[in-house]
């Protein structure tokens, strides 16, 4: 099983999480901000990775902290369960919809951190979560993971159904990428021989 604990605690954030890959979906989601973790909830779902997480953070400000440093803690946590990448597919790429909502994602696990974010959310918030997070959680994650990752809206309307459409993408096409071929259980997918 590849699995990895990772924790942050800054004057803004204290973040415990816990990761494994190999899992099933099952989640446990506690950032004190309800529609992030129904976020994380569903990304656990569709990428069958298992989560923990539990952020107490400065929410009385806004979610900002809160959502750009559990992104940072859980690309940590994938860097560190992927380990030196020995067998991982590496590419991996999702057009998910949702309702009226089309999002693509492809991701390459590559050693280099890149976000590609397309996405014109036409709200400001849903609920009290301020819409322009989902990049900056996005951000977070790949600095922290070095994973190129690219999420494009092709098609949407209604906020919700957006992000969760960007959430639910990612998660399938990180599965697909960090899926072992077992033909090549022993190599690294680059030319470099390191990821």
């Amino acid at each position: 099983m590849r699995t990895a604990k990772t924790e942050r605690k800054t004057a803004e954030t204290d973040i415990t999480l816990t990761l494994n890959i190999d899992g099933r979906g099952e989640s446990t989601v506690n950032t004190g901000c309800g529609f992030l973790d129904h976020m994380l909830t569903l990304f656990s779902k569709h990428g069958r990775f298992d989560l923990s997480v539990t952020c107490i953070g400065d929410t009385n400000v806004d979610y900002h902290h809160t959502t750009e440093d559990i992104g940072i803690v859980l690309g940590k946590a994938f860097s560190e369960a992927l380990a030196d990448k020995k067998g991982v597919r590496r590419y991996g790429n999702a057009i998910i919809p949702m309702d009226e909502a089309l999002i693509l994602s492809a991701v390459d696990i590559s050693g280099r951190a890149y976000l590609g974010y397309k996405a014109q959310i036409p709200t400001e918030k849903v609920g009290d979560f301020d819409t322009q997070l989902v990049e900056e959680f996005w951000l977070g994650f790949v600095r922290s993971s070095d994973i190129t990752l690219h999420i494009n809206m092709l098609e949407g309307c209604n906020s919700h159904h957006i992000i969760e459409g960007i959430f639910k993408s990612v998660a399938r096409s990180l599965k697909e990428a960090v899926t072992v071929d077992e033909r090549f259980k022993d190599e690294i997918m680059s030319t470099k021989g390191v990821l």
